[in-house]
């Protein structure tokens, strides 16, 4: 029997994978894979040679999404799959979890048909407090910002940066900073095929003393494996069945996601919730495979059972 062979979708920008994944190719050929790193959008790849597309470092789709997607359409058997990732990438997505019952951080949506004066930009920011701005499509943590509602300094660099993703025809999003990150961090938990997997404990990204990356490239996140509380795979069960009930709504079927990571951070004593979520990662978000020899063995795992269907 021939061996599957397996791409491994990324971008030009990370040829290799990201650092956190070049054990993975050795990873599948230990399971009798045939690995194929390949750039997503490198015309002289022939992905229907492929039994099985894996996305993965492919940090730059959100400069070219529309076609990402048609390129993501085109690949008989890829993971996760086109219509979830069309979905994953723009986070108004939020929206929906919300409508499904899920607790999200509050968000002002700016959208650039709107076109918001100055004035109407800055009335749209918190009154106290940090808050973060991003925009809708984005990945690896690129855009994103922390600012202080009463520093006149920061909140003018907040309406510039707004201004800036606006005109570049971005939605934007504008959202409260949860004070508690900067104690807890957050949580990342972790599921292959449909199943727990394991559990990531983060430090701050935007940290007080972080301000503004709209310059600058991916975020770098500091995480270690951590143990999983049942409060926590509790927590994640719930976001869990509300994007599988989503998945199903939508298009009329559920999917077995190879994986999906969920971000959440703790409510602070006196909130109405135990949790929010901060993110679900279906396309390209970090699997924190180094943090743990293990998360690598069980995500390799996941790819052998599905390159083997």
């Amino acid at each position: 029997m021939a061996q599957p062979k397996v791409f491994l979708a990324t971008s030009e920008y990370l040829p290799a994978l990201d650092q956190d994944e070049q054990d993975l190719p050795d990873a599948l050929r230990d399971r009798g894979i045939e690995p194929v790193v390949a750039v997503w959008n490198d015309p002289s790849v022939n992905w229907a040679d492929s039994d099985l597309t894996v996305v993965r470092s492919v940090r730059d789709y959100a400069k070219a999404p529309k076609q990402f997607l048609e390129w993501a359409n085109s690949i008989p058997r890829i993971a996760n799959s086109a219509a979830t990732m069309a979905w994953n990438m723009d986070k108004h997505y939020m929206k929906d979890l919300e409508a499904l019952g899920l607790p999200v951080i509050p968000t002002m949506w700016l959208e650039p048909e709107q076109n918001l004066s100055k004035q109407q930009i800055h009335s749209r920011f918190p009154s106290y407090g940090d808050f973060v701005i991003k925009p809708a499509v984005s990945s690896g943590g690129r855009g994103t910002g922390r600012y202080t509602s009463t520093d006149a300094k920061s909140r003018a660099e907040a309406i510039m940066h707004a201004q800036y993703e606006l005109a570049a025809g971005r939605s934007v999003m504008v959202q409260r900073y949860l004070e508690d990150i900067d104690v807890a961090g957050e949580t990342s938990l972790v599921y292959l095929n449909g199943l727990s997997s394991y559990q990531v404990e983060k430090e701050p990204m935007l940290h007080p003393r972080y301000r503004n990356s709209r310059d600058s490239g991916v975020v770098e996140e500091v995480a270690r494996s951590a143990d999983a509380s049942e409060e926590s795979w509790r927590w994640g069960e719930r976001i869990r069945r509300a994007l599988h009930a989503h998945i199903k709504n939508k298009t009329g079927r559920d999917e077995l996601l190879l994986f999906n990571r969920v971000d959440l951070v703790r409510g602070a004593p006196d909130s109405e919730e135990e949790f929010y979520v901060m993110e679900l990662s279906l396309i390209d978000g970090s699997l924190y495979l180094s943090a743990n020899d293990e998360h690598l063995t069980r995500f390799a795992d996941a790819v052998q059972m599905r390159a083997f269907w």
